[in-house]
């Protein structure tokens, strides 16, 4: 059963509204990130599905950040059917997020009040997800639609929230463009946790990257 209901879900984000986006198959390194990013004041953390067995993987994590993390929302991504939403939720997923929109996991999701957070790359998409519940839709990959379409989505939807995923960067530049368009909050992968940082063990470099990025943003809300 996850620890925080959606709508304190919900307000983490809204609150600290950057979300570490990661997979590592060893429990051990993926423990050291969730901690580090903890540490640099993250409170929403997704753990994608990207491996052979990374629901254990998960699992293992949740109980970690249980004790270590107590304010950490932990949540599933790369969920693209119901089968695997329920089997992460079953874990003690906090929310689940995947690269497209699935009725079926919105069905789902709302019946065990668990935020679905969908990728949707139209606007039609986008009022779909809606009608079906889902309170943060994705866009991904952020990159090829860019900040315009935040922007001029928002103009006839000023309702939407917007998490974008994919070419945020942990820059003053890049953020700015993201949040003055109008999204949510976003989603940040290996830009987050450089492939040699995280071979080196340098957890004090992620959780720097961390709390920067979040000062920056807030200082641009």
């Amino acid at each position: 059963m996850a620890r925080f209901d959606k709508l304190s879900v919900l307000k983490n984000m809204e609150q600290t509204p950057m979300v570490p986006v990661f997979y590592n198959k060893d429990v051990e390194t993926a423990k050291k990130v969730i901690k580090a990013c903890y540490d640099g004041g993250v409170r929403s953390f997704e753990f994608t599905n990207r491996g052979d067995f990374a629901h254990e993987v998960f699992a293992q994590c949740m109980k970690y950040a249980a004790e270590n993390c107590p304010a950490l929302a932990m949540g599933a991504g790369s969920v693209t059917d119901a089968p695997t939403a329920a089997l992460y939720i079953q874990m003690g997923a906090c929310f689940i997020v995947g690269p497209c929109f699935n009725p079926q996991v919105a069905a789902l999701c709302n019946r065990r009040q668990i935020p679905y957070i969908p990728g949707c790359g139209t606007v039609s998409e986008i009022a779909n997800a809606q009608e079906a519940g889902c309170e943060v839709v994705k866009l991904f990959p952020g990159d090829v639609y860019g900040t315009n379409f935040v922007k001029d989505v928002m103009a006839p939807m000023p309702w939407t929230r917007i998490m974008v995923t994919g070419g945020v960067a942990p820059t003053s530049e890049n953020l700015k463009g993201w949040f003055q368009a109008g999204a949510f909050c976003v989603g940040m992968g290996s830009k987050l946790f450089p492939k040699d940082k995280v071979a080196a063990n340098d957890w004090a470099y992620v959780t720097q990257i961390c709390a920067d990025s979040i000062e920056a943003i807030k200082n641009l809300k």
